[in-house]
């Protein structure tokens, strides 16, 4: 059993919501769906709870009505190798929803996604500075991201910091006791 579960709040459309996420990622299935009794609080026979899995990983879903609303503040990252996974993805999830920013966008229930190539993350955390800087500035850019101008971006190393200049003195200094010994001789 997993030890934590994502818990997500629709208004009344939990069921429509987990059987679009699980027709879009492989290893998903509804689990089971559970339905408000004559207990209440939502009306009899309307789905009170789903439970499914996204890509192996166990979610609930929950009609508790228009009480919350889902923020940016909370967002499924989806980690994808290829730009055609990508655009799958992301329109998909798109239809009815709004693009925004940086490979977010959120679907037509309001949650919001962060569909990223998984080549990303290692271009910005690249050790030099200058391909990092270029990488960032070409996804500021972006609304759906596209893997090619992030790579193109990447592309090559930046500029080399100049390594400062020796002196002449130091130089010829340098050249006048080149072989000999750098010990004092004893008096």
């Amino acid at each position: 059993m997993q030890k934590i579960t994502p818990f997500l709040w629709f208004d009344h459309q939990a069921e429509e919501a987990a059987k679009l996420y699980v027709s879009l990622f492989p290893n998903s299935k509804i689990v089971s769906v559970a339905r408000y009794g004559d207990a209440g609080p939502g009306p009899k026979g309307q789905v009170m709870t789903v439970n499914f899995r996204l890509a192996g990983q166990s979610f609930v879903a929950l009609n508790g009505g228009p009480l919350y609303r889902f923020t940016e503040a909370i967002s499924f990252l989806v980690n994808v190798e290829t730009q055609a996974e990508l655009d799958r993805l992301w329109t998909r999830l798109l239809e009815g929803g709004q693009p925004q920013q940086c490979g977010w966008l959120k679907d037509k229930f309001g949650l919001s996604w962060q569909i990223v190539p998984s080549i990303l993350v290692p271009m910005l955390q690249d050790r030099d500075p200058v391909r990092a800087r270029r990488v960032m500035d070409a996804m500021l850019e972006m609304v759906k991201l596209d893997i090619r101008g992030l790579e193109d971006a990447y592309g090559r190393p930046g500029p080399r910091p100049a390594r400062p200049a020796r002196s002449s003195n130091r130089s010829q200094a340098s050249r006048a006791t080149r072989g000999k010994s750098k010990r004092k001789p004893r008096r």
